[in-house]
């Protein structure tokens, strides 16, 4: 199977290649994933290889219901468990103490593992199927765009993976986020598709520790990430646009009048921060994918709800 090829909505043929210690990219509604079987180091393996991916960065381990969840960790406390019964399936990550099912690979040797349950359907009936959960980063190489659509995947990892489980966009765009609970503390480790103040609601305040330099406790803190080229974020009110034809710019809902408007991609002109989650990584993709671009001006959104998780991917994007 070549480029193409590979797209497919076979979930049973997905099924057995994942049997057989191969990795398929599967869609979830944050972005798509590449996907092992989590209780197979080998397998696991082929996934940071593919990626390109560092070991010290732990892997989501994703399942389809709370019981598989109990039969490979040692313990679900009930802080947790209440944000579980709140948002799962959905874009919600939670770190809890592991058992001895989960090799050390997969937790970059923590004692811990990162856990969500997905709500796409092919992926929830993939799941369902197999006698194991699987581990699963986004499907791009590592420090690149995070892929939204079976084809970006397949742009950027088609030599390298066996199959594309397709199941439509991803319709939140954003990684899920991730909350742990330590010492009487709610923890969110990584904005995302949940907003803070969502888990607020249910559970009340909580601590947000979002990056490490080196050895970090969850998935997808790390400091320089998700990034294309040169990528600057400025705040609205400190910058108007420099007519430089290398320069493009990433607004979020309006244009600047004294640049053309083909050096220009606005997230959402209805002002919607959902909308604007959705198009983050997708349009950062169509400019890096321009000739001419050479640097992406971004600008920051509103720093409120989905918000506070855009601008974590823009610091991250421009930390280089």
């Amino acid at each position: 199977m070549k480029g193409i090829d590979k797209i497919g909505t076979d979930v049973a043929f997905a099924a057995q290649l994942l049997e057989e210690d191969g990795i398929v990219a599967i869609a979830t509604e944050t972005v798509y994933g590449l996907a092992a079987n989590a209780y197979s180091e080998s397998s696991v393996m082929k996934v940071f290889e593919a990626k390109q991916r560092p070991s010290f960065d732990p892997l989501i381990v994703h399942t389809h219901s709370i019981e598989q969840v109990e039969s490979f960790t040692s313990e679900f406390p009930a802080e947790l468990k209440k944000l579980a019964n709140a948002f799962w399936p959905g874009p919600l990550t939670l770190i809890l103490p592991k058992n001895n099912k989960i090799p050390n690979i997969v937790t970059s040797g923590l004692k811990t593992v990162a856990v969500r349950i997905p709500r796409k359907t092919r992926t929830l009936e993939l799941l369902k199927k197999l006698p194991f959960p699987l581990a699963a980063p986004s499907a791009n190489p590592f420090g690149y765009i995070s892929p939204t659509t079976a084809q970006h995947v397949i742009k950027q990892l088609g030599d390298k993976i066996d199959y594309v489980l397709e199941d439509g966009d991803a319709e939140v765009g954003l990684e899920s986020t991730i909350v742990g609970y330590e010492d009487g503390q709610y923890i969110v480790y990584r904005a995302g598709g949940i907003s803070i103040e969502e888990i607020e609601a249910i559970v009340g305040p909580v601590l947000l520790k979002n990056h490490s330099s080196s050895n970090p406790k969850a998935p997808g803190m790390l400091a320089s990430h998700y990034a294309p080229k040169d990528v600057r974020v400025v705040h609205a009110e400190e910058f108007d646009g420099e007519d430089d034809e290398s320069i493009y710019y990433l607004r979020f809902d309006k244009k600047l009048k004294n640049i053309p408007g083909h050096r220009q991609v606005i997230l959402s002109k209805s002002s919607d921060l959902t909308v604007a989650a959705r198009n983050l990584f997708a349009s950062l993709r169509q400019l890096d994918e321009i000739p001419s671009c050479k640097t992406i001006v971004i600008e920051y959104v509103p720093n409120k709800g989905l918000g506070k998780a855009i601008n974590d991917r823009l610091k991250r994007a421009s930390a280089h």
